[in-house]
């Protein structure tokens, strides 16, 4: 008798073969049988008319803290995910010495908009190693499964102290140990090293993270670390508009590693066919057998605009300014009135960040979110065309749209991947054997992005219900979620329904699949405010053949488990 038998599903099995009828039958954590009629089994799931697929492996989160106080990582387990890897971006938690505890924070905060008071209520500090911090989130109790990379922005501190956080040139013996700090942590687990490079990342307002201005003997020193112990992903960020300058040292380091190296791949408004040639390189990389990536985002990176974000255009109106101690409902109840209007719209501002301002009068990139998110909104629905029509002032049509349920409505700003208008240049991308997906973010940007819905607008978007150009098919974005991720990282116990992997499994009701609009929550430690974003659709979630939810409830199964490389947990 089987310990679990899902029954008379549709079987998408994530390597990208045709989806078929049958049975799964799991025991003891592993998949037992794929397809056919499975005998009985001490728990049934009925799957009629629902899809069963690999459970989704997000490999672009910043749980770092998240992880230690959250065994779910909500909301990626609502949105199917049983295995999340964290510690890109050239940030995080280890290693570190106590003193440099709250700096770490500081960074944290200012780089992915996690809220410092926060981690700092959240995070129970007992390590100060790499393989300290691995064991620490070993001990911590979780529904999925997590795994960790080693940041640069950590490392650099720990060896140089004020000279890495001031940008000074590393020594060879400051690289030496550096080195030493990166192979201790591959060889504790690690799933790899993260460094970032762009200018978008900043703190306490223009610092830059260490490493950010690191040489690239540096940063190849610390990549090559990788190779001699032999695993792990180099995961990198940088500057998209000038990405193609920085192709050339990271083929270079995957040909020596054979390892990947991963680049953000985004369409960018400066360069918006950079994308291309980027393309090219990865082809070029393919055919000599090079493990050269780029991590691509399923749908633009988009903030989000409201009054209870952090970002919109009246942020530098003094008035504005001066409501915010007022609780929301009252503040709402100000904002209503006509004077209130006029004296945000047309008073004084305080001066801000010229990039900031720009992206507040781009009114034909700012759309209406509405109830069912639209992430490939036509520009004859932007504010631009609403104040055209109208004959409103843009500001004044964003002012009242934002004051729509209840001073709750959401703006939507298409960051990346808009510059044409549409998702055409997404589609391309999704079909490069050499792209991976990636940046859903998960547990940062609290305050204007929530791009953690990916996994399953991959499904309901591109599969289903797009309708300004050419879908793509449902098998091929399932492989890409599971096989495709799990295997960059090395994780070969998982992403496919085989016989003899991990029983991760999402069961899902393809038809009634949706994403709800991202509200705003106070949930997170020190009542910190998040935006998250649920679904419908979601029969059940498993890890390990546990189920962890079960239509949108926690069963209050834990079955997850630190990932150390090599793929076992």
């Amino acid at each position: 008798m089987h310990e679990l038998v899902i029954r008379g599903g549709t079987l998408v099995d994530g390597t990208g073969a045709a989806a078929y009828a049958g049975d799964l039958a799991v025991d003891q954590g592993v998949i037992s049988q794929v397809g056919g009629k499975a005998g009985a089994a001490r728990r049934e799931i009925d799957a009629s008319g629902c899809l069963v697929t690999p459970g989704w492996v997000d490999i672009h989160t910043h749980y770092d803290g998240q992880a230690t106080w959250d065994p779910y990582l909500s909301p990626s387990t609502w949105h199917g995910v049983t295995t999340a890897v964290m510690g890109n971006c050239g940030v995080g938690f280890a290693p570190v010495r106590p003193q440099d505890r709250e700096w770490l924070i500081r960074v944290m905060e200012g780089v992915e908009d996690i809220p410092g008071a926060v981690l700092s209520e959240g995070i129970q500090w007992d390590w100060e190693s790499f393989p300290e911090y691995l064991d620490a989130l070993a001990r911590r109790p979780k529904a999925l499964d997590i795994g960790a990379q080693i940041p640069h922005s950590a490392v650099r501190t720990y060896v140089m102290g004020e000279r890495g956080v001031h940008h000074d040139e590393a020594t060879p013996e400051d690289i030496r140990q550096m080195c030493e700090l990166v192979r201790e942590g591959l060889k504790a687990g690690a799933l790899g090293f993260s460094t970032s490079r762009t200018f978008l990342h900043k703190y306490e307002g223009r610092k830059y993270p260490p490493g950010t201005f690191a040489t690239i003997g540096e940063i190849a020193a610390l990549g090559a670390v990788m190779g001699e112990v032999g695993h792990g992903v180099f995961q990198m960020t940088s500057n998209h508009v000038s990405m193609d300058a920085e192709v050339a040292w990271m083929k270079k380091l995957a040909q020596q590693n054979k390892l990947p190296v991963m680049f953000n791949l985004q369409q960018t408004d400066p360069a918006p066919d950079l994308w291309r040639s980027l393309l090219a390189t990865l082809d070029e990389a393919q055919t000599q057998g090079v493990p050269l990536y780029g991590g691509i985002s399923g749908r633009p990176a988009g903030l989000l605009f409201s009054w209870e974000t952090s970002l919109h255009p009246f942020i530098q109106s003094e008035v504005y300014q001066s409501l915010l101690e007022l609780p929301f409902e009252a503040r709402v109840r100000r904002l209503c009135t006509p004077e209130t209007r006029a004296q945000i719209l047309h008073g004084p501002k305080f001066q801000i960040d010229k990039s900031l301002e720009q992206m507040f009068s781009e009114f034909s990139r700012i759309y209406p979110l509405g109830e069912q998110p639209d992430y490939e909104p036509d520009p004859a629905t932007s504010v631009a065309a609403l104040a055209r029509r109208s004959g409103e002032d843009p500001l004044e049509v964003i002012y009242d749209l934002m004051l729509q349920k209840d001073g709750r409505a959401i703006l939507y700003f298409p960051s990346f991947n808009y510059a044409y208008g549409n998702l055409s240049q997404v589609h391309e991308m999704l079909q490069h054997s050499s792209t991976v997906n990636s940046l859903a973010d998960g547990g940062a940007h609290c305050g204007y992005i929530c791009d953690v819905s990916m996994p399953t607008f991959m499904l309901t978007h591109w599969t289903r219900d797009r309708n300004r150009g050419p879908r793509l098919g449902l098998e091929a974005m399932v492989r890409r979620q599971t096989l495709d991720t799990a295997r960059v990282y090395g994780l070969h116990d998982r992403g496919g329904l085989q016989v003899g992997l991990k029983a991760d499994i999402n069961v899902i009701d393809y038809a009634r699949l949706a994403l709800h609009a991202p509200r705003m929550v106070y949930d997170l430690p020190a009542g910190g405010r998040r935006l998250i974003q649920e679904s419908d659709g979601y029969v059940a979630t498993l890890v390990a053949g546990h189920p962890i939810m079960e239509n949108k409830q926690a069963t209050g199964a834990l079955p997850g488990q630190l990932l150390r490389a090599g793929g076992s947990a």
